[in-house]
Formats: structure tokens, C-alpha cells, sequence
């Protein structure tokens, strides 16, 4: 070959980028700043391929197409949740302050990459159980480990398991849904668009939207993760709660 390269040499040339030799970690947290700044629409294999200095098609072997881009998203996400409680290290009293601290760092994660959050919702409720990203499968490890450890059977374990992620998720959707109508208004009812619901039809609505755009806060999430485990539970020990 005139330039001296077989077909494997070339193939390792494209996959060296602005930043170096390409990984699967790299790709992973490029596509997840790059959403970060310009959010979910931005993201494409020729955008991405761009941000790292790379032809898309390098990018193929680390994500092959767009729906496993997503996923690697997701999966990046609970990556970034993972870390964060093994920097935190130290072991929780019981099954509780366990969920509580898993609650709250996934909280944290989550409102520190909100653009990425809906694919949470939308990639697993498309991707089968057995399919989702490893970081993602140990995350449900995690929780029912601590439940099941703590006494609870195998049912229910799983309702605890499946009340927890819903009230988590379902509370950070809330916390990050957009309430700000035009960020440019000083008046608050201008700022909310309260002119834009009407008083006669929605007379609740309006009254309640300033509190609405507040948000609950990590309090808000851990009063509710007490309120759920009271009421499945009844407050008994684990294995009174599993008879």
C-alpha cells in the first residue's frame, strides 16, 4: 500500500481522536456533555463524532447505532451514580438510611445531568430487564440486596423494590419539569405565564402555580420515601412485615 498501512493500522488510526485514543468511558461521557449543554436533540453520531475529533463511523464499535447511544447514556448516568456512593463510602445502619442514601444520591445525579433524565424513563421502558446497561442491573441489585439482607421475602422485597423506584423517579420527573414561562420577566405571575391559564377554568391551577414551580428538595423526596415504607411496611421490623 502506498502509505505503508494494512487495513487493522488504518482502522486504529480513525479511532484516535482530539483527546486520544477513543474508549467506550469517553464516548459515553462526551455524548453526555455534549447533551448536557445543548440537551437530547443535539445528539447524533455525526455531532459526537465531531465533538471528539473523530469520523462517526469510528464511533460504531462503542455504540452501533442510535438507540444504544441512548442507552449509553443511561448508562452513563448510573456509572456517575455509582461512583458517587463509593466516594461517600461508609456502611448505613439499615435497610432505611440505605434506600434514603441511594434516594438522594440519584437525586443529586439526576439534577446535575436533567437533559439526559427522561431517557431513564423512556430507554427502560423499551429495554427488556436482562438487556439494560450492567451499571443499571447492579443499581437493582443494590436495593433489593439491602431489602433481602435486611429480612424481608422475596415479595416483599419486591414491592418495597417497586414502590421505591417509582416514588424516586416519578419525584425527580416532578422536580425537573419546566414551570418558568418566559426567565426574562421579573413579575412572577408574568414570569409563570399565569395569563396564559384560564381563571375560570383553572381557577386551582393558577392559585397553586407559584408553589408548584418551587421544589421539594431532597427533604421533600426522603418525607416521601418515609411516608411509602410506613405505609408498606406498617413500621414492623422486616420479618414481621414479610408474614
Amino acid at each position: 500500500m502506498a502509505n505503508g498501512r494494512g487495513p487493522s493500522q488504518s482502522r486504529r488510526a480513525s479511532d484516535r481522536g482530539r483527546y486520544g485514543r477513543l474508549s467506550r468511558e469517553r464516548v459515553l461521557a462526551s455524548a453526555l456533555a455534549l447533551v448536557d449543554r445543548e440537551g437530547l436533540s443535539a445528539l447524533s453520531m455525526r455531532r459526537l463524532g465531531a465533538e471528539l475529533g473523530v469520523e462517526a463511523m469510528a464511533l460504531y464499535r462503542y455504540a452501533p447505532n442510535k438507540d444504544a447511544l441512548l442507552d449509553g447514556l443511561v448508562e452513563a448516568l448510573y456509572l456517575s451514580l455509582e461512583e458517587r456512593l463509593e466516594a461517600e463510602g461508609g456502611e448505613d445502619s439499615d435497610w432505611r438510611a440505605g434506600l434514603h442514601r441511594i434516594a438522594r444520591t440519584t437525586y443529586d445525579v439526576c439534577l446535575a445531568h436533567p437533559q439526559a433524565v427522561p431517557l431513564i424513563a423512556t430507554r427502560l421502558l423499551a429495554v427488556p430487564l436482562a438487556r439494560r446497561p450492567a451499571a443499571v442491573l447492579r443499581d437493582h441489585e443494590r436495593v433489593l440486596a439491602l431489602l433481602r439482607q435486611a429480612g424481608f421475602d422475596e415479595a416483599t422485597a419486591s414491592t418495597v423494590f417497586r414502590a421505591f423506584t417509582a416514588w424516586l423517579l416519578g419525584y425527580v420527573s416532578v422536580e425537573l419539569r419546566p414551570t418558568v414561562d418566559n426567565p426574562d420577566e421579573t413579575d412572577p405571575a408574568f414570569r409563570l405565564g399565569l395569563h396564559r391559564l384560564s381563571p375560570k377554568d383553572l381557577p386551582t391551577l393558577r392559585e397553586t402555580a407559584a408553589s408548584l414551580a418551587e421544589r421539594g428538595g431532597p427533604e421533600g423526596l426522603a418525607a416521601g420515601l418515609d411516608a411509602l415504607f410506613d405505609g408498606l411496611t406498617g413500621g414492623a421490623s422486616p420479618s414481621a412485615a414479610s408474614r
